[in-house]
């Protein structure tokens, strides 16, 4: 019985050390008590994190809709991804071969935020270029 009393008084011994040092190392000058990781804008986002990219999608939602040059594909509102013609597929892959490589992300939210769907036959190419491969 007396070992089972020392055994736990030495635990609790080693339990007030432990966080005695900790406490006095946090506080040593010159260092944060907390490293908080800097809040990105949206180009931060990089697919793998699913809030950032709802939360950038909520946020794009209630900013005017930026348009890049593509004004004409406003008249595919509403149309399925696939019922394009290749003709019509063709102005959305002119669009996006004429856009920076990091623009693409952008260009598809506001697609989507307008209602358009990209056709399956540029679906691909657009997912290479945002992934940048």
């Amino acid at each position: 019985m007396n070992i089972f009393i020392i055994g736990i008084a030495s635990l609790v011994v080693l339990a007030v050390i432990a966080a005695i040092t900790t406490l006095l190392s946090k506080h040593k000058e010159g260092e944060p008590d907390v490293v908080m990781p800097t809040s990105g804008d949206c180009s931060s986002c990089d697919g793998m994190d699913d809030k950032c990219e709802q939360v950038c999608m909520m946020e794009a939602a209630t900013k005017e809709i930026e348009y890049y040059d593509d004004e004409e594909l406003d008249r595919f509102c509403g149309r399925s991804s696939e019922n394009y013609t290749d003709e019509e597929a063709e102005e959305f892959a002119n669009v996006l071969y004429t856009m920076q490589p990091q623009e693409a992300k952008g260009w598809n939210r506001s697609l989507i935020l307008r209602g358009i769907n990209v056709p399956n036959q540029v679906k691909d190419e657009l997912i290479a270029v945002i992934e940048g491969k």
